[in-house]
This record gives structure tokens, C-alpha cells and sequence, in this order.
């Protein structure tokens, strides 16, 4: 019962995001669209930031689940890694509220005390990849993290200007996603 009424509230704070964005979300809100009263959304989460840090770690659980699953056929690191970066930028866009909440685009970010809780999921696996390379046989720890970070750096800023509209950029899907597919393809090729 008790994992069901939580269940409900986070769905409810889902779908408040999704219809009016993350700036109207309030304990408040949940509590009249399921019905119940707000003692009882409190009961569950301590305030707003609690409850918005328990969907950020859903969005990192399933992005990573998303990452393996699109990865798992494949033979080679360097086509594991490019198929979690193409994974991780469906997901920015199929699950738009998630990666504003998990990154903080348009939306002030959860602030992470747990180092090696499920934030670290999707990073970890691109970074067990690369490590996995035969690039990475002869670079140093900082390489990795070097080549990472500028994966990341590509990916987290092309979704970002995206999801933001950012200025009087009007770029298209189809041009956003070439831009995408030759950084990553670029990075991936820096690494022979």
C-alpha cells in the first residue's frame, strides 16, 4: 500500500511536469491530483526537492537500462560506446522532463550527496567502455577522463541548446542530430 500511494505521487509529479513544466510542480499540486492531502505526500517525501531527486534517479536508472540494452549485441568498445551516446541522446528527447530534472536544463538541478548511487549509472558504463578500448591500453586515467568529458561536453551541450531553444538558434532535427552523429563519430575516431 505504502509503495503504491509513492508510486502514484511520482507518477502524478510526472505527468504535472509534463503537461505544465517543472516550475509549477508543488506538493500542493500532487496532493489534489491524486486525491490525497498534502501531510500524506510528506509522509513519503520529506519536501519537493526529495521527491524530485527520487524521479532524477529513476531518469538515471533508465537511461542506463536503455544504454545496455541498445549495447548489448555489439562486439567492439568503440561501437558499445557510440551506441550509449545515440541511446543517451533518444532518451534526452523521448524523455525530455527526466534529462531536464537529471541535468538540470531549464530546471535547477538535484544536488547528489550519495556518490555511487544510481546518478553515476550512465557514466559509469561509457566509462568502462573506453577503459575497455585498446586506445585506453596505453592512456593514462586523466586521458580517459580527458575523452569522456569531451564526449559529454558534445552530448550534454547539443541536447541542452536543443531542449533550451537557447537564443534565436533555430537549428533543425535533422541538422542537430548530423552535428550530433559527426562529433561522436569524430571523438569515437580520435581514440584509433
Amino acid at each position: 500500500m505504502k509503495e503504491d500511494v509513492r508510486c502514484k505521487i511520482l507518477a502524478a509529479a510526472m505527468q504535472i511536469s509534463r503537461t505544465e513544466g517543472w516550475q509549477a510542480l508543488s506538493m500542493r499540486k500532487i496532493a489534489d491530483k491524486i486525491d490525497y492531502t498534502a501531510p500524506i505526500i510528506y509522509e513519503h517525501f520529506a519536501n519537493k526537492e526529495a521527491l524530485m531527486e527520487a524521479l532524477a534517479m529513476m531518469g538515471f536508472k533508465k537511461l542506463a537500462l536503455l544504454m545496455q540494452e541498445r549495447s548489448q549485441n555489439l562486439d567492439t568498445p568503440e561501437e558499445k560506446i557510440l551506441a550509449m551516446w545515440h541511446a543517451y541522446w533518444d532518451f534526452a528527447f523521448a524523455e525530455k522532463e527526466y534529462y531536464q530534472l537529471m541535468y538540470g536544463v531549464q530546471v535547477n538541478c538535484c544536488q547528489f550527496d550519495n556518490k555511487g548511487t544510481d546518478f553515476e549509472l550512465p557514466a559509469e558504463l561509457i566509462w568502462d567502455q573506453i577503459e575497455a578500448s585498446a586506445w585506453a591500453k596505453t592512456k593514462t586515467e586523466e586521458d580517459i577522463c580527458k575523452i569522456y568529458y569531451t564526449y559529454w561536453s558534445v552530448a550534454h551541450g547539443l541536447v541542452s541548446i536543443n531542449l533550451a531553444k537557447a537564443g534565436d538558434i533555430n537549428i533543425s532535427e535533422q541538422i542537430s542530430q548530423e552535428v550530433f552523429n559527426n562529433a561522436m563519430n569524430a571523438i569515437t575516431n580520435s581514440m584509433k
